[in-house]
């Protein structure tokens, strides 16, 4: 194996841009570097700090911010151009746009291959973060070809763990899936060199590639996993796994599992005032409770969303909480409230492209309106959320869409057209969907 080589970076101006920072805002609030550090730092800590001697982590960052009443940016404004700790940071501190802005420029400066590897690793990782798969493909590829070259086994694996992750957003689960259960081999190697925490990374984005094609029982057992490996994670994370394992729980019928993982992720969340991933879980739990029977405290959880995601302005979050009030409202005989609430989802969703929840408000929408006897518009419905599921899956949801279409279609005497679409639906078995488009194609 090769020497292995790492990128010195002086990051000692950009440390001391962000300590002036922090002492400026600390002396306008008027607060001594104890009063800051109270609770999780100590003085010494703030003090290093403020001269720049140490590098501040997101959550040092996060935690004084807090404190001094601003926002974690007001600490990372740039001075010119970007440079590679601030980029790190940007991505650390999940302002993932900003994050590939500054990689694709500094990639643009670079031409040695070790700094050029991390950089397209961290540009692989900001493009899935944002959802951009197929642009991501290319990038982590080239990182994962350079760190081979390179002799770095361990940063291979972890590339190949980006690529999986933008092959699944990109539509093929299947060779996500397949390049993870290598990834999970390959772990065991004693060269591998890993970072501690990739083996419950990839446990838990097999959990999540399990979960989207709707196979939960197998999602749980990878993420029953992961949690066994979860001793070191940090409350934030720890909460989101835990936020994973109520989602599928509830998915298998197990209400009381999912409420009890979902309280406890809940409770996490809370704790490192986490408020919207505190919302999102707070939406789950009021479907795990909606499928448990429990409508009174399905509204509480999914009002108390509602006001966390209006409060931040985030139609995004917003759009699927819409959709579990419209379910609420159906459960609970209220099919003009729901139709109303599902108009909502859907308006919220094409608003910010999010495909997930606009097809599920659809779904919704058809089922409330075939409820006030609008079947036409409800065919319709159906006819929108499976174009787009055709397309993107999840294969589970695909199913269940193409049954109830068919099940309205046989109510209206349309016996024919429903045959066809059962049909569709006994094919959703391959998780690539290609099944299925072959046959909307014939």
């Amino acid at each position: 194996m090769g020497r292995r080589t790492r990128i010195v970076v002086d990051d000692t101006p950009l440390a001391s841009r962000i300590g002036g920072r922090i002492r400026a805002a600390r002396l306008a609030a008027g607060l001594t570097q104890q009063q800051v550090a109270q609770g999780r730092y100590t003085k010494a800590y703030i003090s290093s700090l403020e001269q720049g001697h140490a590098k501040p982590s997101m959550a040092a960052l996060d935690f004084i911010a807090q404190r001094l009443g601003l926002p974690a940016a007001s600490f990372l404004e740039r001075d010119g151009r970007w440079d590679r700790m601030e980029a790190d940071l940007q991505l650390a501190s999940g302002r993932w746009a900003e994050a590939a802005e500054a990689y694709r420029q500094l990639l643009a400066e670079t031409t040695e291959r070790a700094a050029r590897a991390e950089v397209l690793a961290g540009l692989a990782e900001a493009l899935c973060r944002l959802e951009r798969g197929h642009q991501a493909l290319g990038v982590a590829a080239e990182s994962i070809e350079l760190f081979g070259a390179l002799g770095r086994p361990g940063d291979v694996l972890t590339g190949r763990y980006w690529l999986a992750y933008a092959r699944f957003q990109a539509g093929d689960a299947t060779g996500a899936r397949s390049l993870l259960l290598q990834v999970l081999d390959d772990l065991d190697a004693p060269d591998a060199h890993a970072p501690s925490d990739l083996r419950m990374r990839v446990l838990t984005a097999l959990g999540w590639v399990a979960s989207d094609q709707g196979a939960h029982a197998e999602a749980v057992d990878w993420l029953d996993r992961a949690r066994a490996l979860s001793d070191d994670l940090d409350d934030r994370r720890r909460a989101a796994l835990l936020s994973m394992v109520a989602t599928n729980r509830a998915a298998l019928g197990d209400v009381e599992g999912a409420v009890r993982a979902g309280t406890e992720s809940l409770a996490l969340y809370r704790s490192v005032e986490a408020r919207l991933e505190a919302a999102i879980l707070e939406n789950n739990l009021a479907v795990a409770w909606l499928q448990g029977g429990d409508l009174d405290r399905a509204a509480g959880y999914a009002a108390s969303a509602r006001q966390r995601h209006e409060a931040a302005g985030d139609q995004r979050s917003l759009a699927h909480v819409a959709d579990t009030e419209a379910r609420i409202a159906l459960a609970d005989g209220r099919p003009d409230e729901a139709c109303q609430l599902a108009t909502e989802a859907v308006t919220l969703a094409r608003a910010t492209t999010n495909d997930r929840a606009l097809t599920n408000g659809l779904v919704t929408s058809a089922v409330a309106l075939d409820t006030l006897g609008r079947r036409d518009e409800a065919l319709d419905a159906y006819a929108a959320a499976v174009a787009i599921l055709r397309g993107s899956g999840p294969a589970s949801a695909l199913r269940d869409a193409l049954v109830a279409w068919a099940d309205l279609l046989a109510r209206e005497g349309r016996h024919r057209e429903a045959f066809e679409l059962s049909r569709d639906a006994l094919r959703v078995d391959d998780p690539s969907l290609e099944a299925v488009r072959v046959s909307a194609s014939a």
